[in-house]
């Protein structure tokens, strides 16, 4: 991809709109423009780098916070007069300290939805719900139940069944994250985790 193959006449002023997002939560960091030097010095740098419209500039993002975006991927959307960078942000990425500059709730996708949830349940307790017997049961059993939903889920790998490993394999994400309630950790935190050993 070169600058070249931007459609730059649908474009105010000639800059290139520019959505930032996370590259792992997939969440939408920010917006920002680019002309072709921002663009060249992104690709060279592999950190995001912003024409600023209020300066009339070039900025690296995190250039003096040291909050830097670190490009993983890029893709020109069908028109060709926008650009989606997905990147590995260092720290914050709004000026107010926050993750996002868009104030979006956390818990986006379904399995953060499901995650969400099974912390209703856990804090509320609910009779005849299947996830707050488990929570009573404890650490043990839920566990137990993990350790049981894995093997299934690869024994029908193995076996090559497509439609009992999926089955197998969404009873095991449950269980996954009625244990990760049970110990206090959220899909956030495992995330950071395999962020930083990716790193």
């Amino acid at each position: 991809m070169t600058f070249s193959d931007f459609n730059l006449s649908k474009c105010a002023d000639g800059l290139l709109p520019v959505i930032v997002q996370h590259a792992v939560s997939l969440k939408v960091l920010m917006l920002g423009y680019m002309d072709r030097e921002a663009f060249d010095r992104t690709v060279a740098t592999g950190k995001v780098t912003f024409f600023s419209r209020t300066r009339q500039t070039l900025w690296t993002k995190g250039e003096t916070s040291g909050h830097f975006l670190l490009v993983e991927d890029m893709y020109l959307d069908c028109d060709g007069d926008t650009l989606l960078i997905k990147a590995n942000p260092i720290g914050p990425t709004c000026h107010r300290g926050t993750e996002s500059c868009f104030d979006t709730p956390a818990e986006e996708g379904f399995a953060r939805k499901l995650s969400a949830l099974i912390r209703k349940r856990h804090e509320e307790m609910p009779d005849n719900s299947y996830t707050t017997r488990l929570f009573i049961k404890g650490v043990k059993k839920i566990a137990q139940k993990v350790g049981e939903e894995a093997v299934e889920s690869a024994i029908e790998a193995v076996d090559g069944n497509r439609s009992r490993f999926i089955y197998e394999a969404a009873d095991l994400m449950y269980h996954y994250l009625v244990l990760l309630e049970q110990m206090n950790v959220s899909i956030d935190d495992i995330e950071k985790e395999l962020l930083f050993r990716h790193s």
